[in-house]
C-alpha cells in the first residue's frame, strides 16, 4: 500500500515515515508543503495521503484545501488529516465535504503505532475515521433543545463509537453486547435523532456528524 506524507515538521514527518515503513507501507513521497504533495499525487497517485492540517504559508486549514484538490485530481485516493489540537469546525467541514476515504486524527494518535497503521489502512480502504476525542467532545457538548438528550447513556456510547466508524459487529465486540442488541440501539438512535439508517457505514457516520454540526 502506497502512502504519501505532507508535514512541514521534518522530524515528525520522518518519524511517521519510519512508523509506516515498519508497518509494511511503501512511503512513496514526502512533502513539506501542499503544492509539493499535489505534484507527487499528480505524477503517481498513492493509495492514501497523510496530511498535516496546518501547513505553510498560512498555517490554518491548508490540509483541508489540499485534501479537496487531491480528491479532484484522484478521487480514489484516501486522505487522512492530522491535527495538533481538537478543532471541531475543521473536522466537521472535512467530514461533511467527503463521504468516504477520509479521516481526522490528533497527532498524538500516531504514538499508538498499531492503531495508527490500522487507521491509515481504513482510510485507504474507503472508510471514514474520526479521532475518538473529537467525537466525545461533540457528543458531550451542551446545546439547547438537543435531541441527543433523548438518548440513554448506552445509546450515547453507541453513538460515539458509531461516529468513529465502527460497524455493528465492531460495536458488539467493543461493548460486549449481542449484534441484535446493538442493532436495536442503532435503530433507537436514528429514531430519536430523526435520522434515517443507511446500510452503508460511511453514510451513517456522515449523517450523525451532520446532525452534530447542525444541532
Amino acid at each position: 500500500m502506497r502512502v504519501m506524507l505532507a508535514d512541514d515538521a521534518v522530524l515528525f514527518r520522518e518519524g511517521m515515515a519510519r512508523i509506516l515503513d515498519d508497518a509494511g507501507f511503501e512511503v512513496a513521497a514526502q512533502a513539506a508543503t501542499g503544492p509539493e504533495l499535489l505534484a507527487a499525487v499528480r505524477a503517481e497517485p498513492p493509495d492514501v495521503a497523510v496530511v498535516d492540517l496546518r501547513m505553510p504559508p498560512g498555517f490554518d486549514d491548508e490540509g483541508i484545501e489540499v485534501a479537496t484538490e487531491i480528491r479532484a485530481l484522484a478521487p480514489e485516493v484516501g486522505v487522512l488529516i492530522l491535527s495538533q489540537y481538537v478543532e471541531a469546525h475543521h473536522a466537521l467541514r472535512l467530514m461533511t465535504d467527503f463521504d468516504r476515504g477520509v479521516g481526522y486524527l490528533l497527532k498524538e494518535r500516531v504514538s499508538d503505532l498499531g492503531v495508527f497503521a490500522v487507521d491509515v489502512r481504513r482510510v485507504a480502504g474507503g472508510e471514514v475515521v474520526i479521532d475518538p476525542e473529537l467525537v466525545a467532545r461533540l457528543v458531550a457538548r451542551p446545546r439547547r433543545d438537543d435531541p441527543v438528550d433523548r438518548l440513554t447513556d448506552r445509546e450515547r456510547r453507541v453513538l460515539e463509537l458509531m461516529a468513529q466508524g465502527l460497524s455493528n459487529q465492531a460495536l458488539a465486540e467493543e461493548l460486549h453486547l449481542s449484534p441484535k442488541t446493538v442493532e436495536g440501539h442503532v435503530r433507537n438512535i436514528f429514531t430519536k435523532l430523526d435520522l434515517h439508517p443507511d446500510d452503508r457505514e460511511n453514510r451513517r457516520v456522515l449523517a450523525v456528524l451532520r446532525f452534530l454540526r447542525q444541532a
